[in-house]
């Protein structure tokens, strides 16, 4: 294994627990009936979204996740073609 390779093993560790982490913080969104029915009263909440804890941490989530992807794709890529 190159450093290379090393440094990105390392990397994908800690984005695997920081994306844990990630998601277990994340509320759950199981409301059953109850959210089928009044779906539109939240309409008030939909405006200010993206300024909650919740959006943010969505957000994180997010990003971490596609950052996993790209670093495993690079790693493996590194591993396929010999890099």
């Amino acid at each position: 294994m190159t450093a290379l390779q090393i440094v990105l093993s390392v990397i994908i560790v800690l984005l695997s627990i920081v994306i844990t982490i990630l998601v277990l913080m994340q509320e759950s969104k199981q409301q059953g009936l109850s959210g089928a029915i009044s779906g539109a009263a939240e309409t008030f909440f939909g405006k200010n979204k993206g300024r909650t804890m919740e959006a943010k941490l969505e957000k994180f989530t997010k990003i971490a996740g596609t950052a996993f992807f790209i670093l495993a794709l690079v790693s493996s890529l590194l591993v396929l073609f010999g890099a």
